[in-house]
C-alpha cells in the first residue's frame, strides 16, 4: 500500500506573513519513486479572482481537483476562505471518492492561512510560517530563522528558505515559483 509520505516526495510549498503580507512559494520538482520526472511544475495557484493562494503537496490530479472544488466552495461562501476550507475539509473527509484522494493544501488570502488534510483537519499556524511537503521541515527551519534573525520581506524569506530545503533535501529543487498577497 503506498503511503502519503511516497505520494508527497518532490513537493516542497512554504507560506510566510508578516508585515500585512503573504508570500506562498512552491518548487517544481515532480518524482515517482526515486527519479525526477520533471523540474519546473508550478504548485503553487491563485484562485478566487487572484484573492487567494493555494499550494499542494501530493498527487498532482488529486490537487487540482481539489483546487476545483475550492474554488466552487469560495463561489458559494463569497470568498470567505474559513468557511470555504472548513466545507471542503468535511466534503474531503466524507466523501467515498474524495477520501481516497492523496495531498495536502495549504490556502491564504489577506487574513487567514490553513492547511487543510483529507482526514477533515484545518490548521491554522500559530506563526507567521508554514510548510508542506518532503522538504517541509528544512523549509520550516530555514523560514523561522530568517523571520527571528532578518527583516526580509514574506516572498525573499520563502525564496532563501526553499533555496536551503533544496539544497539539503533530495526530493526538492531550486526552481521556485512564488505568489504574493
Amino acid at each position: 500500500m503506498k503511503h502519503h509520505s511516497d505520494t508527497w516526495r518532490g513537493t516542497t510549498v512554504l507560506m510566510v506573513r508578516r508585515d500585512g503580507k503573504v508570500a506562498v512559494a512552491g518548487d517544481g520538482q515532480v518524482s515517482l519513486g526515486d527519479m525526477v520526472m520533471k523540474h519546473r511544475a508550478r504548485k503553487v495557484r491563485r484562485l478566487y479572482h487572484g484573492k487567494v493562494i493555494v499550494g499542494f503537496a501530493g498527487a498532482a490530479a488529486d490537487a487540482l481537483t481539489l483546487f476545483e472544488r475550492l474554488e466552487g466552495k469560495l463561489e458559494a461562501h463569497q470568498g470567505n476562505l474559513t468557511r470555504a476550507v472548513v466545507e471542503l475539509a468535511k466534503d474531503w473527509r466524507t466523501d467515498k471518492i474524495l477520501r481516497r484522494l492523496e495531498a495536502l493544501l495549504l490556502a491564504v488570502d489577506a487574513h487567514g492561512t490553513f492547511l487543510v488534510t483529507g482526514t477533515g483537519d484545518v490548521i491554522e499556524p500559530d506563526e507567521g510560517v508554514m510548510a508542506i511537503g518532503s522538504g517541509a521541515p528544512y523549509a520550516l527551519a530555514a523560514a523561522r530563522a530568517l523571520m527571528a534573525h532578518t527583516d526580509l520581506p514574506p516572498a525573499e524569506i520563502c525564496r532563501e528558505a526553499l533555496q536551503i530545503a533544496g539544497s539539503l533535501c533530495v526530493y526538492t529543487n531550486q526552481e521556485i515559483v512564488i505568489e504574493e498577497l
